[in-house]
């Protein structure tokens, strides 16, 4: 793993990447949010994911999709084939203009939550995937950005 694998920053911008841009998905409906799970999963496919790493890069897709449509009033998720093209693996880039992430080492911990839902959403998708950051601060709004690879 890289040593950005498991960790989150939260002052430092998102980074640009050269990587080959699979597809651009806006956030802000309930379709849209079954969308990104149809794109992901056939992206997944197309990264060379068996299906059980299909299963977990879909279910993390979903859940930080919703956290940027629920908490941050919409969104977009970016999917990109990182390293030496399709096949190596898969980086998601999820990003909202809401209020940011007020404390995000309670937000990762299992069980917090500020709504309705069971708090497994941004820790559980940090788990799902091999490498894991976040960007956020008051007024900035949130980018999470996760990365599979084929293979390990």
């Amino acid at each position: 793993m890289t040593q950005l694998a498991n960790r989150h920053a939260t002052t430092a911008a998102p980074r640009a990447t050269d990587d080959t841009a699979g597809e651009r998905l806006v956030l802000h409906s309930e379709e849209d949010l079954l969308a990104v799970r149809h794109a992901v999963r056939a992206a997944s496919v197309t990264a060379g994911f068996g299906i059980i790493d299909q299963t977990r890069v879909v279910t993390a897709a979903s859940e930080l999709a919703r956290n940027a449509y629920i908490h941050g009033g919409g969104g977009t998720l970016t999917i990109e084939y990182p390293g030496r093209g399709a096949g190596q693996g898969l980086r998601l880039t999820i990003s909202d203009s809401g209020p940011g992430i007020p404390d995000l080492d309670a937000a990762l911990a299992d069980g917090f939550t500020t709504g309705a839902g069971l708090g497994h959403g941004l820790g559980g998708a940090r788990r799902l995937m091999h490498d894991f950051e976040v960007h956020t601060g008051a007024g900035r709004g949130t980018t999470v950005i996760v990365t599979r690879w084929a293979g390990r």
